[in-house]
């Protein structure tokens, strides 16, 4: 197979990762009320497993991103895969809530880290040409978790307690992530040596890791990415309960959710061509300029239906602009260190996440009203947006030898 017809399998293989490992991660809510049943454990004490387990994505991501640089994408990826499904398997089998939170948390939360960010750094290192697409296609995979992860886990748990939910769960990531961990492969360009590197017209080629984590462009990037997930993440936290207290049935306002998840979809096909075709930078701040006022329409809806538009906007957007910031990390940044750029992006993404579920319930404690979630949320989002306006592209440079920690990295 071709190097032109084999970058899409990695694009397969990423998506296919990403979806298992989020689905994964995210069958906690499915099995939330099972656990706090059988167990005895607080419903706050087993949420906070999920808390633990955004921090530990956040703090993880830089880590496995620096690996990959150094020793591929697969070895990270598999050893990913098989930690996640070892820890998942332990879990089930958890004693106290301590115990669970920690497997759970800490080490789930850390394997999960371990596939996105060597993952996007892979797809981009793949393409010259259609990478906005490429890493919005793994995007839309993991996007699919919600859509398929989390039925079968309603499915397991209808029919078995939580326990044997949870290791079939392991199970079957098992068995999809560690084979789909051997298709990926290293760039060409990373396997070809030097000669190949001359000639590819590597960005910023002569930057040593530490001139590129402290510049002004990866400052930018992380700054974006964290105030954009702040923006997004208390409304998608909040936003069911927030039709609650509008008086929508509970069996409705949860298929908010689903509208938005259909709708991130479709935005991240739609923001990946349009990437490709107008730059990424453009279609970044556009996107996050309209995400803000997304957020801000909640306030103005009351009904069933506007909660449907609303949220079809919003997750069109949100989840279109997530993929670009690896887009523009690689049009910026060598390929030798793009798992540690995007990481790092991903670490900041990974703690914006974080702040929304505790804002969002402190705000509704202190006011009674969803309504200053939505309008912080706004507040946010124009920051997102005037921080990301200041971006600037390092200027074009000639291609130069690569270094010699370049050339010399092991092939996956």
């Amino acid at each position: 197979m071709t190097n032109a017809s084999y970058r899409w399998v990695i694009v397969a293989a990423g998506g296919l990762l990403g979806c298992m490992a989020i689905g994964a991660m995210f069958s906690l809510p499915v099995f939330l009320q099972p656990i706090a049943r059988d167990t005895g454990w607080s419903v706050t004490g087993v949420s906070g497993a999920m808390t633990i387990g955004f921090i530990s994505m956040a703090s993880a991501s830089m880590l496995w991103g620096n690996l990959s640089d150094r020793f591929g994408a697969r070895p990270v990826v598999l050893t990913g895969s098989v930690l996640l499904t070892a820890s998942l398997a332990l879990a089930s089998r958890a004693t106290s809530l301590v115990e669970f939170q920690l497997i759970f948390g800490l080490v789930v939360g850390a394997a999960t880290a371990a596939i996105f960010a060597p993952m996007m750094a892979c797809v981009t290192g793949w393409f010259d040409t259609q990478r906005s697409l490429a890493v919005s296609l793994v995007s839309a995979g993991m996007g699919m978790a919600p859509m398929t992860m989390s039925p079968l886990a309603a499915w397991l748990v209808s029919i078995h307690d939580w326990r044997t939910s949870m290791l079939i769960i392991a199970g079957v990531a098992a068995a999809v992530m560690i084979p789909a961990a051997l298709f990926v492969r290293r760039p060409p360009a990373a396997e070809a040596g030097s000669a190949q590197a001359l000639q590819s017209a590597e960005p910023q080629s002569s930057m040593s890791l530490a001139q590129a984590i402290r510049s002004p462009q990866f400052i930018i990037l992380l700054l974006t990415n964290f105030f954009c997930c702040a923006t997004h993440s208390g409304p998608i936290f909040h936003t069911v309960s927030y039709a609650v207290s509008c008086g929508i049935p509970l069996i409705a306002a949860v298929s908010i959710y689903s509208v938005e998840g259909l709708a991130g979809l479709g935005g991240r096909i739609v923001f990946g061509i349009l990437g490709d075709r107008l730059g990424a930078k453009r279609v970044l701040v556009g996107g996050l300029l309209i995400q803000a006022f997304g957020a801000l329409a909640y306030v103005f809806v009351q009904e069933l239906a506007g909660f449907y538009a609303v949220a079809a906007l919003f997750g069109f957007i949100y989840a279109g602009v997530m993929p670009l910031y690896a887009v523009l990390a690689r049009e910026n940044f060598p390929m030798r260190m793009m798992g540690t750029i995007i990481g790092g992006t991903a670490m900041a993404g990974g703690l914006g996440m974080a702040t929304g579920p505790l804002a969002g319930g402190l705000i509704y404690d202190t006011f009674a009203s969803y309504e200053w979630l939505y309008i912080g949320a706004w507040a946010i989002g124009i920051g997102a947006f005037l921080i990301a306006l200041t971006f600037r592209p390092f200027p074009q440079a000639r291609p130069v030898p690569a270094s010699p920690a370049f050339h010399g990295d092991s092939a996956a």
